[in-house]
């Protein structure tokens, strides 16, 4: 059960891209959570729960993947994915999500999706540090990290292109 909740239910073990896989969820519940009217503090604390949420389990089940796998990093771990994925939205809600038309909540969600993903495959210093930490604060502090930057790079592109 514990390595099943560390693959997001199974999507670490998809063939391809497991981390992309993971990815997925943050991004459909970032659309839906756009779409329902509710107020954006409301928006920023379910993210921000989700952020924690997957951080610790993260954290907690990531070990029973390592000894199992023999790897220090696992590719079937994705809730690092998830936590970083919601991290990078959560800037979102500065850019007052809540009047977005439908296109621009779908396109912030794809180029949300592409940052992060692109983030996570490049480690750029010094996130690809944080992968030596040990178990699975390894496995997370480098997604978290890519997170924060995707997170400013999706800033940048909402104040210059969506909200302008």
């Amino acid at each position: 059960m514990k390595r099943l909740i560390a693959t997001c239910f199974g999507l670490g073990w998809m063939p391809l891209a497991p981390g992309s896989w993971g990815s997925l969820p943050p991004v459909g519940i970032f659309i839906v959570l756009c779409l329902l009217p509710i107020p954006l503090w409301a928006m920023g604390a379910v993210m921000a729960g989700f952020v924690v949420l997957a951080s610790i389990l993260c954290v907690k089940l990531a070990p029973v993947s390592i000894a199992a796998t023999g790897r220090e990093d696992p590719g079937e771990v994705v809730l690092d994915e998830v936590a970083g994925q919601f991290l990078t939205y959560l800037v979102c809600v500065a850019f007052a999500m809540d009047r977005f038309s439908l296109y621009q909540t779908l396109v912030t969600a794809g180029v949300g999706f592409f940052l992060f993903r692109l983030n996570d495959t490049l480690k750029p210093w010094p996130a690809c540090r944080f992968e030596k930490l040990p178990a699975g604060w390894g496995i997370l502090c480098d997604d978290l990290a890519a997170g924060v930057y995707a997170a400013i790079e999706l800033a940048i592109v909402l104040k210059l292109w969506i909200v302008a």
